[in-house]
């Protein structure tokens, strides 16, 4: 029989963040700080919303591109955040999720051979996604030292006649860098320069500890050339609701809208319709959530200075990226014993890319209770392996 699979498919290796999930998910008393996921419920204003949208009978099909008041509510959000204007007909796009937008985005403006440059450590699908769409990723290898955020000099050094987007994944994860306006400033200098196209993945953009985040679709001369992915999952808690979106220049949505549209169809109708209330009054409640991650954050760090673990402090998301290299072993060897030994799951940095060797993600989306008694774990665990090394 002929091979039934596609070589470029087979070639992708699976996620390294979910190996651990589900090893954890199997194991009694262990804990995991592995996955992004809010460990806060939906607020019960928007799950209302969305139970009365289903006692009302919505639940038809939308049009491809989105329910128009939601659209229209994404748009006085831009506006509000960031000063942005879009028109809700014809510049923005409602996916299952911003995973969708990202993969839809790529689809629609790369041919074969153009390059996407690709800063890590980040998420995890835009390596893949880049790959399916036909494009030649091009990793930047982010720095500590620059607390892990993109400059200019490194940007400049990676763009090459081939050259066609970059992706943008701040805050980051799996680091919780931001880019603060003067760094977009010095980003968009070159993107100007070079005439290319940038994908920001704004997904955290409500999750920042220091500044109000700042999109690059602010600044002069990158609205028009600019995607800006985001969604609900982390702002609002609703992972599981599925819902993101995509502002962009009407050429590229339209063609987006395209792909989703043989695609997907639609974003769930539901969904969409509790999004509207998520973005009408949901403020308080980032702020609320916004609030908690904050002091986990503080906890973490204090935690990690108390046990002599170097870490560079983040300012979004609900990651922290500590640096194990003192041990002498891999990521995936340190959070293998990690896991084996105290029962507690983190994210080996290579799952983000491989200049992510050396340090460990941790999601600080869980109670303080359990991140209390993981870093105690932990605690005991680097104290273990500090003897090993001295005898």
């Amino acid at each position: 029989m002929r091979n039934p699979l596609a070589d470029k498919v087979v070639e992708i290796k699976p996620s390294g963040i979910r190996k651990f999930f589900d090893i954890v998910s199997e194991m009694q008393d262990a804990i995991s700080l592995g996955v992004g996921e809010p460990d806060f419920d939906t607020p019960w204003h928007i799950r209302d919303e969305g139970i009365y949208s289903l006692e009302k009978g919505r639940t038809f099909y939308t049009s491809n591109a989105g329910l128009k008041e939601l659209r229209q509510e994404i748009c006085n959000y831009m506006l509000r955040k960031q000063n942005i204007t879009y028109n809700p007909l014809t510049e923005v796009l409602i996916t299952v999720g911003g995973s969708e937008a990202i993969d839809i985005g790529l689809r629609a403006m790369i041919n074969p051979g153009d390059e996407v440059l690709i800063p890590q450590p980040s998420y995890v699908s835009y390596e893949p996604c880049a790959v399916l769409a036909g494009a030649t990723p091009v990793i930047i290898d982010l720095k500590a030292e620059n607390e892990f955020r993109l400059t200019a000099q490194e940007l400049e050094e990676a763009i090459t006649d081939k050259t066609k987007v970059l992706i943008l994944p701040f805050p980051n994860n799996p680091t919780g860098a931001i880019m603060e306006k003067k760094d977009l400033e010095a980003i968009a200098e070159v993107i100007l320069k070079h005439d290319i196209f940038v994908m920001s993945d704004e997904i955290y953009a409500e999750l920042t500890y220091k500044d109000k985040h700042v999109s690059i679709a602010s600044l002069p001369g990158m609205q028009e050339r600019t995607i800006v992915i985001n969604g609900f999952s982390k702002a609002y808690a609703m992972t599981g609701w599925r819902l993101g979106y995509a502002c962009g220049p009407a050429n590229i949505i339209q063609q987006m809208t395209k792909i989703h549209q043989f695609a997907i169809m639609c974003a769930p109708t539901t969904s969409q319709y509790a999004a509207v209330e998520a973005l009408k009054n949901g403020d308080d409640d980032i702020a609320e959530m916004r609030t908690a991650y904050n002091q986990r954050r503080r906890f973490l760090m204090n935690a990690f200075r108390e046990m002599g673990l170097e870490c560079f402090e983040p300012y979004g998301a609900f990651y922290v990226f500590p640096c194990i290299k003192e041990f002498g072993m891999t990521s995936d060897e340190f959070a293998t014993r990690f896991l084996e030994e105290e029962k507690v799951a983190a994210v080996p940095g290579t799952a983000f890319g491989d200049c992510g060797e050396g340090y460990l993600r941790i999601s600080y989306a869980y109670s303080l209770e359990k991140l209390k008694i993981a870093m105690e774990r932990m605690q005991r665990f680097v104290e273990k392996l500090r003897a090993e090394r001295t005898v």
